[in-house]
């Protein structure tokens, strides 16, 4: 990867548009805490830290969805960045481990679908940013070992059944990004 993966963040952040107060004041949050933390993608430098998630979106307007292993919950592929990766990275990269499916940002490049802060496990905050990627709905689903086995595809019926409102609302909001729905 080449160049700062913060200022990336940063940059993509800044083209983003929130749907909502909740997501308004997550991303007034996380843009304040990139300049405040030492290390904001780091998930060892301090508890609060930025988490890479896909919004995995295919042609059919279906969300990729997996089972928590910890946490037992549905919820879009995501996690920690890894050292010297992008957030927009690790979102694909996470999405492949979690799922086995290879997403991909649009062709014109990542576009965040997406900003949640939340409590994380073990105390941790996530400055969790959300990128829309695109899959072919028809590929195998084949999570690592290790990951969760339950993976599935949900319409926004479907999200809203097993979802929090923060997902429905970043599903909703992918939706938007690909002029399939309201912003």
């Amino acid at each position: 990867m080449s160049g700062d993966p913060v200022a990336e963040l940063r940059r993509h952040l800044d083209a983003h548009v929130p749907r909502d107060a909740r997501e308004r004041s997550s991303l007034r949050r996380t843009l304040a805490l990139l300049d405040w933390l030492t290390d904001p993608l780091s998930e060892t430098a301090d508890p609060t830290h930025v988490t890479g998630s896909a919004i995995v979106v295919d042609a059919g307007a279906r969300f990729l969805l997996h089972r928590h292993k910890r946490l037992g919950i549905w919820l879009q592929p995501g996690g920690h960045v890894d050292p010297g990766e992008s957030t927009a990275g690790a979102a694909v990269r996470e999405t492949r481990e979690e799922t086995g499916l290879s997403a991909e940002h649009p062709a014109k490049g990542p576009v965040v679908a997406h900003v949640d802060v939340h409590q994380g496990p073990r105390g941790h905050v996530h400055l969790d940013v959300r990128y829309l990627l695109l899959a072919d709905g028809d590929a195998e689903l084949a999570p690592l070992a290790g990951e969760s086995p339950h993976v599935g595809w949900f319409d926004l019926d479907g999200v809203r059944a097993v979802g929090d409102a923060s997902l429905v609302s970043a599903a909703e909001a992918a939706l938007g990004r690909l002029g399939r729905g309201r912003h």
